[in-house]
């Protein structure tokens, strides 16, 4: 846990002060649909992520692999439109409650938690199938 980001920011130094970020400086982000609760996507914010996604209404997210901020849609079209911004009771995740216009997934599917189930309730009061442990 690192007490600032490494990369410049303006954000306010009274929310960063709460802030309990991983090494590297960033928190997780969980991008949820606001009207269905639906979780669509996980990324990652630094400092300035958060700062850009709580002033411009549109998420944006720090790229680990390309190591620069991103605005989910610019290039997809598939935009998040911000509804509101929660710190968990730690301080180390952000939920965010977006409108979600388009896939919010890479791949082009709605949600990226879809795909790969590994338990599910059946709704009959007994489990799914899950692989034995």
């Amino acid at each position: 846990m690192t007490s600032t980001s490494p990369r410049p920011s303006r954000l306010a130094p009274e929310l960063a002060a709460r802030l309990k970020r991983s090494p590297d400086g960033l928190l997780p982000a969980i991008a949820q649909q606001y009207d269905t609760g639906e979780v669509l996507m996980l990324g990652w914010m630094d400092d300035e992520a958060l700062h850009r996604t709580l002033t411009t209404g549109r998420c944006t997210y720090w790229s680990r692999s390309r190591r620069e901020y991103w605005v989910k849609g610019d290039t997809s079209g598939h935009v998040q439109l911000v509804r509101s911004v929660a710190l968990d009771c730690d301080a180390d995740t952000v939920l965010v409650k977006v409108d979600q216009l388009g896939a919010a997934c890479h791949t082009g599917a709605r949600t990226c938690f879809d795909a790969d189930v590994l338990l599910q309730d059946d709704g009959a009061g007994s489990r799914g199938s899950a692989p034995d442990q």
